[in-house]
């Protein structure tokens, strides 16, 4: 039995189906192919147990023996640490990748998410609030489409960087923030093409699928 186990909500509605962050974790585990297992915690009843695994409630946890992670970032990290189909294993190439998935993270995806939020909420442009995230958003993926210009992964070979810069970018993408920058585009394309992502994303989709019938 395997030591790794990925620990996901049991059931989303339809809306987050294929966006939960578990799947940044089964990405990078089919990325790497380490066995794994999935667990289950319920949506609708978060009890003590889920929040001494994950102080916000939320999902995903990784298990790995006696370690209990939280955060898909440092649950990455962790993983790619195992693997050098996730980050390279000399000081240099682990800088990069480290530094990049701090950029999806920190400067990328804090100001989608907040972008996001506003559009699900349909708080249209000219609303109030909305100009401001707007200019936000398009300041970080004109500077990540320069990027994007001269390269075709992150960090030099694919990494973990890039499931997490994928990831974010998918959700802006899913929303139509993307037309304006089609190196970006082009990127989301390659990342999603990719046989570990493809996989991922279906076994989560048949994971929230297998408990509408219950």
């Amino acid at each position: 039995m395997t030591d790794l186990i990925l620990t996901t909500f049991d059931w989303v509605p339809d809306l987050p189906r294929g966006y939960v962050r578990d799947l940044r974790v089964r990405w990078a585990l089919e990325e790497a192919g380490l066995p794994y297992r999935v667990e289950r915690v319920a949506f609708g009843d978060r009890r003590a147990e889920h929040f001494a695994h994950q102080p916000f409630g939320q999902v995903p946890w990784l298990t790995d023996g006696p370690l209990s992670i939280f955060e898909s970032g440092a649950i990455l990290l962790h993983l790619a640490q195992q693997s050098p189909a996730l980050m390279p294993h000399d000081v240099a190439g682990r800088s990069l990748v480290t530094e990049w998935v701090f950029a999806a993270l920190n400067s990328v995806e804090a100001a989608s998410l907040p972008w996001s939020i506003l559009v699900f909420s349909g708080i249209c442009a000219d609303q109030p609030g909305r100009a401001p995230l707007d200019a936000f958003l398009k300041a970080r993926l004109t500077h990540l489409e320069t990027v994007l210009q001269a390269r075709e992964w992150l960090a030099g070979a694919f990494s973990v960087a890039d499931i997490l810069m994928v990831d974010v970018l998918r959700l802006v993408d899913r929303l139509k923030g993307l037309g304006d920058y089609p190196e970006c585009r082009a990127y989301v394309a390659r990342g999603t093409a990719r046989p570990a992502f493809v996989k991922a994303h279906a076994d989560q989709m048949a994971h929230f699928a297998a408990a509408d019938g219950r």
